[in-house]
């Protein structure tokens, strides 16, 4: 059992990383209704702003150096060799259908190179830049950790291609020596993983080609004093991480309901997330029910543990209109002791938001779609962008606005307009925003078939010029159409009113021309048990027995 306060946990992941809570899915071929492979990610994090990275394909001369700063904060860590070729990267996907996520799990604070030159965010962003498969980028990424030193926390990592998808997981060694400690295992075809702030990895077969790991991971935990047993019950996440209430059920939480929705019999795992049981840990790995489309996967990064034991919706926290939203700090205390909001997968302060659909046998500028959002991904546009795109649509330029700067040509900032309305008055707003979200999102899996049809025949260079305007187009249109709702919302639902409609768009008027008298929009009848509960005689109508 594991009975640390929740507190720790965040205090030790916030002291290394600014992107302390992202969650990554993945599921592999045979556990994907097109046999593509996928992974997800959720940028978490209160100060970063939603755009899409790109960087060209690239010769270098002899003894051109890169320089790397760190991704969180921007300060310069120092300078490395470059390769003589680059590829092009759009986001954390490049021009080989190679794509890379993360998640921070912090470990123990002394394991941190404060020397090193790599911090996690570069590691994905070189890595890309100088490996076509997921094999591949394991060798480059813990090359250049030994090579430059590990200047982050614990990590976990999904990588993946077209063919196979893994978890590495990686720490480092501190100050005192450079490089890194590390686990990866190929996810089976046919099956569905995650991580989310906690390392997954525990025991692992030491003679498994599908496992890699660096030589020292178990002599160096027994030197650092983190384990004593034999090699063969080497377990890593209990070694190297902390595992308290808060890596459970603020961690580990949010791969079950991932798990919990698409395979049955998860329910035995509470006693992992719940209690910390030894004997019930969750496996890195479970087969779903049925197989998984992009939508699925899409769906899964908007859970807030609907229907389950941690339903955000279901207690007073969620207000009178079952908001599934929390606002930080996350643990409060109450006559002296610790409570704590669930976290969900979804969340209000993502940057950005991507399911990566990653194919094998298909044209090189297709391999690779990066279906994008930014902002909440429960109420984001998840927008088609190809691999082979070398121009950022503007909406998601750097430089289009940041986290100070308000832009309405920014799709970071056009999200956030709607979101922000919907978390006041979520029950009410999120039907409207599920019809704009879903008829854009059907629109452009159709589109995505029909221009991949007409494509498919046309030579290479004509292919990415197509491919690129079309990812251009929906993420201007989605922009401009989420702009139009937000607007709509600000409207219909103006001074806590509900404005009558004769279709989604159109108000009712008068036959003069005025806004017809609106509906308003009230209370559940659960609210206002609970507002007569807590205010007694003070609310209490009662007419005055002295007027004669």
């Amino acid at each position: 059992m594991f009975k640390r306060p929740l507190i720790t946990f965040i205090a030790a992941i916030a002291a290394t990383s600014a992107a302390i809570a992202c969650t990554s899915l993945i599921a592999t071929p045979g556990a994907t209704a097109d046999n593509s492979v996928m992974i997800t990610y959720a940028a978490d994090s209160h100060n970063l702003y939603g755009e899409l990275y790109s960087k060209p394909a690239a010769d270098h001369a002899p003894g051109a150096m890169r320089e790397v700063r760190d991704w969180d904060t921007g300060r310069y860590l120092g300078e490395i060799p470059e390769i003589s070729h680059t590829y092009a990267t759009v986001g954390n996907m490049n021009e080989h259908g190679l794509a890379i996520s993360e998640s921070t799990w912090g470990g123990h604070e002394e394991l941190v190179d404060t020397t090193g030159i790599i911090d996690y965010g570069s590691l994905i962003y070189i890595t890309l830049e100088r490996a076509k498969t997921a094999r591949e980028a394991i060798k480059v990424m813990t090359d250049l950790v030994n090579k430059y030193g590990y200047a982050s926390s614990g990590e976990s990592f999904s990588i993946a291609d077209g063919k196979e998808a893994w978890i590495m997981e990686l720490i480092g060694k501190g100050s005192k020596e450079k490089g890194a400690v590390w686990v990866a295992r190929r996810i089976p075809d046919g099956m569905i993983s995650g991580h989310a702030n906690h390392p997954r990895i525990h025991k692992f077969p030491l003679d498994d080609p599908e496992t890699l790991y660096s030589p020292d991971v178990i002599d160096f935990a027994r030197k650092q004093g983190y384990y004593k047993g034999k090699d063969k019950d080497f377990d890593f996440s209990l070694a190297y991480a902390v595992t308290d209430f808060g890596a459970l059920r603020g961690c580990d939480a949010r791969v079950w309901s991932f798990f919990n929705r698409h395979a049955s019999g998860m329910d035995k795992y509470l006693q992992w997330i719940n209690e910390g049981d030894t004997e019930a840990v969750m496996p890195l790995w479970v087969k779903p029910d049925s197989a998984l489309t992009v939508r699925d996967m899409q769906w899964a990064m908007r859970d807030h543990f609907e229907d389950t034991p941690f339903d955000m919706t279901q207690d007073i926290g969620a207000g009178p209109f079952k908001v599934p939203y929390r606002w930080r700090p996350m643990t409060f205390t109450v006559d002296g002791t610790e409570y704590t909001h669930e976290r969900a997968i979804a969340t209000q302060q993502t940057g950005f938001t991507f399911v990566a659909q990653l194919r094998d046998q298909v044209p090189a500028p297709m391999k690779g779609i990066l279906w994008f959002g930014v902002d909440d991904a429960n109420t984001c546009v998840y927008v088609p962008i190809y691999c082979c795109v070398t121009e950022v649509p503007y909406c998601y330029a750097h430089g289009n606005g940041d986290m100070l700067t308000l832009s309405w040509d920014a799709a970071f900032w056009v999200h956030n307009y709607v979101a922000n309305q919907a978390y006041n008055r979520y029950s009410q707003m999120i039907p409207d925003i599920r019809r704009v979200q879903n008829s854009l999102e059907d629109a452009m899996e159709q589109a995505v078939a029909e221009t991949e049809a007409q494509v498919m025949s046309l030579p290479a260079d004509r292919q990415r010029r197509e491919l690129s305007m079309f990812s251009d187009y929906w993420a201007n249109r989605a922009t401009r159409e989420f702009k139009q709702l937000g607007d709509y919302l600000f409207v219909k639902y103006l001074d806590g009113n509900i404005k009558k409609e004769t279709s989604p768009g159109v108000f009712k008027r008068t036959p003069e021309g005025q806004c017809e008298y609106p509906q308003f929009g009230g209370y559940s009848d659960e609210y206002f048990r609970s507002v007569a509960n807590d205010a007694g005689e003070r609310l209490k109508v009662k007419q005055p027995e002295k007027i004669k």
